[in-house]
């Protein structure tokens, strides 16, 4: 059989654009990647990369991890799936562990993705404040998925316009401004949706006093506090979760990408009191705790707990970070932990330096006209962070 064009062709020519068979969402693919190790990838035609996004946050400890592997290949041979009507010792155990670092007397709900995960915490928080009390506040700039009501929520107006009018309950304020916020959280408002770091935003994170302040507006005013850990969950930011380094509460808080290493799965948890609202088909999903996907769910908390991942993301993003503030072209460094945004300036083209770095094999990301993301493994070695450092210094030169 002959080779589909598509495949046995570098993604970038014209022939693969011609005959890809995806949908034009993410645009034309620049690389087709067919194996990874580690912080490693390889393409189609054996070119090694440095993976310094890890699927936008989502391989937090490595490609192909064995013991993740092992977890999913021995769940596969032994139970993938079962409905809703009943469970399984894995979702159980990962429900468990889920809630437990989250400070616990929580309950979870799994599903498939962030923005999954964001659409339950939208009905939670409705169902919770009751009629009349359904609207969401949310920060300019946020980002919280392209479902109807998450991207509702997304606080980018120019991601709204094609798909107008867009679902009604949903107030925007500007991202750290607490009297903007105390302006908008009225009788009506039935929580408060924030990210402690606003990844899509250009890594741009909260401080500790705006979050404490949010907590406390929340809990007088009767409104959810919800946060949006999505990308900065499961140590991403050094420390399990990106609202503890604020030393807050939230009421909800959603889940997905590191939480299964590539393996799909998201997931909403809220205090057991403002999750019991919720009763028999309210809401829900096939896919909700498959015992496949919360195997690996199991087995990236114990790989995490075991290396201690907090403090390598911490030790690791301090490293990166010293290394980037020698670059002369770099502005300005943002973010915390693992999750990082390098500010280049006015005038520089952030999208052209990142197909700069992707041609000398290192994977980043263009999160803002002159801003690239970095969020590599957390199990990154130093001796690949001074290849990537590097290969930085050259094409910022």
């Amino acid at each position: 059989m002959t080779a589909h064009p598509f495949i046995s062709t570098p993604p970038v020519t014209a022939q693969a654009r011609d005959y890809c068979p995806f949908m034009p969402v993410f645009g034309v693919p620049q690389v087709m990647f067919v194996r990874g190790e580690g912080t490693q990838l390889w393409d189609v035609n054996g070119k090694r990369y440095l993976d310094f996004l890890s699927g936008i946050s989502v391989t937090s400890l490595g490609h192909s991890h064995p013991e993740i592997a092992d977890a999913i290949a021995e769940q596969a041979h032994t139970l993938l799936h079962v409905s809703n009507f009943f469970t399984n010792p894995v979702a159980t155990r990962a429900a468990v562990l889920v809630d437990e670092l989250l400070g616990g007397g929580g309950q979870v709900f799994f599903c498939n993705s962030g923005a999954e995960a964001n659409e339950a915490g939208i009905k939670l928080a409705r169902k919770f404040g009751g009629r009349g009390r359904y609207k969401v506040v949310s920060m300019l700039g946020s980002f919280h998925g392209r479902t109807l009501a998450a991207l509702a929520a997304t606080g980018q107006p120019a991601k709204h316009e094609p798909f107008q009018p867009m679902p009604e309950g949903f107030i925007h304020v500007p991202f750290g401004d607490i009297g903007a916020l105390d302006a908008a959280v009225d009788g009506t408002v039935a929580g408060v949706l924030v990210e402690c770091v606003q990844g899509e935003g250009g890594v741009i994170p909260a401080t500790n006093e705006w979050l404490a302040q949010v907590r406390a507006l929340c809990t007088e005013r009767g409104a959810l506090m919800m946060v949006d850990e999505v990308q900065t969950g499961f140590a991403r930011t050094g420390d399990w979760f990106a609202f503890q380094h604020a030393d807050v509460q939230p009421d909800v808080v959603m889940l997905a990408k590191a939480m299964g290493n590539g393996m799909p799965i998201g997931a909403l948890w809220a205090r057991r009191d403002v999750a019991q609202v919720f009763v028999p088909g309210d809401h829900g999903s096939t896919y909700s705790g498959t015992a496949i996907a919360t195997a690996a769910v199991c087995a990236v908390i114990d790989i995490m707990r075991s290396i201690d991942a907090p403090r390598l993301a911490r030790e690791k993003g301090e490293l990166i970070t010293s290394h980037l503030h020698k670059l002369p072209a770099v502005k300005a460094v943002r973010g915390r932990g693992l999750l990082l945004g390098v500010e280049l300036g006015a005038g520089v083209d952030a999208k052209a330096k990142q197909v700069a770095l992707l041609e000398r094999g290192l994977v980043t990301n263009a999160v803002t006209g002159t801003a690239l993301r970095l969020a590599p493994p957390i199990t990154v070695t130093h001796d690949e962070i001074t290849e990537a450092m590097g290969l930085i210094a050259e094409v910022l030169a």
